[in-house]
């Protein structure tokens, strides 16, 4: 019995205060599971989706300006598409967001999407989407919905291609609802898939 309650004190005292490189590399290990596991599914549940936190990775919500100074060159194809100044200054998140930033998600059953609202939805290639949903609809018993990225230099009207079309999103694909954004935070991630692509190019170019 005093065997294992040494063993137990050494361990506690390897991860919590120990300061070596293999101290910091087990802590990295026990911080990534404790979130992928413990945490991420738990704040899933309580938010009612399968993506509580996503990561902003393009550049398609940016507004670069003040609002003002944004409409005066976005503005039109908003008028005409039924969408004034007014309501879009309603809109939540009306300067739009930046890439690099995180994006709290909740779920939001389909009849109770707005226009304006910030949904993230399923690509053709699984890639989640994050733009701003401009149309609404139903057919027979299923809603669907026409999204548009805010930027429009990047996103002058929605995209429409065999990997991603955004003129008809339907509910099956929309994850959830966008409610809270922290900026910057999502660049670990970036930086994580690019120097992790960066790698795989290295070693496969050694192969």
């Amino acid at each position: 019995m005093k065997g294992k309650k040494l063993t137990w004190k050494k361990l506690w005292h390897f991860i919590w205060e120990d300061n070596s490189l293999w101290s910091w590399i087990v802590n990295i290990a026990l911080a990534f599971v404790l979130i992928k596991f413990i945490v991420y599914p738990g704040l899933g549940f309580l938010l009612s989706t399968s993506h509580p936190v996503v990561a902003v990775v393009s550049e398609s919500m940016e507004h670069n300006s003040e609002f003002e100074d944004w409409w005066q060159k976005s503005g039109d194809w908003y008028v005409n598409n039924s969408i004034d100044k007014e309501d879009f200054g309603r809109f939540p998140l009306k300067n739009g967001f930046d890439k690099g930033d995180i994006m709290v998600l909740k779920g939001k059953k389909p009849e109770n999407i707005e226009i304006g609202d910030i949904i993230v939805f399923w690509s053709a290639k699984r890639d989640p989407i994050i733009h701003r949903v401009v149309k609404k609809w139903q057919d027979k018993n299923n809603y669907y919905f026409q999204t548009k990225g805010d930027n429009y230099k990047t996103n002058p009207m929605p995209i429409k291609s065999p990997f991603l079309d955004e003129t008809s999103v339907s509910e099956e694909l929309v994850v959830g609802n966008a409610i809270v954004r922290i900026p910057l935070l999502g660049y670990v991630k970036i930086w994580a898939v690019e120097l992790f692509n960066l790698s795989k190019d290295i070693l496969s170019q050694k192969g």
